[in-house]
């Protein structure tokens, strides 16, 4: 069985309050990257096209970082997860070059600025409500 920093629900309305949670989580995490995609691609961008790089690019980052190393760790040790780890970021990078019809480097530049208003719509949210969006970075 996995093991996740959390423990999943087991009642029907745990179930119906995670799926709410992660809706409304999965809406915030999106403001950021459209902002970011209005400003780097010049007001382009629409809202859709961020919730689906959010959701897109974080599905294909999580399934090919625990794909490549799960089947790569008996083969190549531990290099398999920095392996995984940087083409995970390469897929992650072309979702939202597909997302947002840009370039690769307009799409890093899509996350760097999304990440910086992130990281200010986080402070906000913890000096206001004292509800912090969830630790994304290793330290």
């Amino acid at each position: 069985m996995a093991t996740f920093g959390f423990t999943l629900p087991t009642t029907a309305e745990g179930l119906i309050i995670l799926g709410i949670t992660l809706l409304v989580l999965w809406i915030v995490i999106s403001i950021p990257v459209y902002i970011s995609g209005e400003l780097i691609t010049g007001g382009k961008a629409d809202f859709g096209s961020a919730m689906g790089a959010t959701l897109g690019g974080a599905l294909a980052y999580v399934i090919i970082l625990w794909a490549g190393s799960f089947l790569l760790e008996p083969i190549l040790g531990a290099s398999a997860v920095m392996i995984s780890f940087i083409f995970a970021i390469l897929v992650w990078l072309a979702v939202y070059r597909a997302s947002f019809d840009t370039g690769w480097l307009q799409a890093a530049g899509i996350v760097v600025v999304g990440w910086l208003v992130l990281v200010v719509v986080d402070v906000v949210l913890t000096s206001l409500f004292g509800v912090a969006i969830p630790k994304f970075w290793p330290f």
